[in-house]
Formats: structure tokens, C-alpha cells, sequence
């Protein structure tokens, strides 16, 4: 197998799928990642498990429709290419 640049975005589009699956309450709160966990003051800026979660929920939050359709290109990609 070759690495090229359809293999790097297959294996980054795999990477957004798995963060995009992460369970809040599931996974995330089991491992301290909960919603409720990093909760800092006013004016204070969030460490990095804050900035982490607050990317896994925007991932979640902003990425799923996109999701849907380059997964559905990149099978298809497959389909017909192998």
C-alpha cells in the first residue's frame, strides 16, 4: 500500500469519524471528560482537557452532516476504484 494523499485523507477522515462518535455520558464521562468537569471562572481561560472537549463537542456539533456525505463519496470512491 502505497501513501498517498487519497490514503492520508481516508486515514484523516477516520480519525473525525471516531471523535465524532465519542458518547458524552457514555465514554467521555467515564475517562473525567464530562461537560461538567473542566468548568473554570470568569475570565479565566480553560486548560488544555477543556479545550479538548470543547473541540470534541464542536466536532460532533458542526461535522455531522459533513460526515455523512464524504463518507458516502468515500465508499463509493471504493466501490469503484478498490
Amino acid at each position: 500500500m502505497a501513501f498517498t494523499l487519497y490514503s492520508l485523507l481516508q486515514a484523516s477522515l477516520l480519525i473525525v469519524n471516531a471523535v465524532a462518535v465519542l458518547h458524552e455520558e457514555r465514554f467521555l464521562r467515564h475517562v473525567g471528560w464530562g461537560s461538567d468537569q473542566g468548568i473554570g471562572g470568569f475570565g479565566e481561560e480553560p486548560g488544555i482537557k477543556g479545550q479538548l472537549t470543547n473541540l470534541i463537542r464542536s466536532i460532533r456539533t458542526v461535522m455531522r452532516v459533513p460526515l455523512i456525505a464524504l463518507n458516502s463519496i468515500t465508499i463509493v470512491l471504493l466501490l469503484l476504484f478498490g
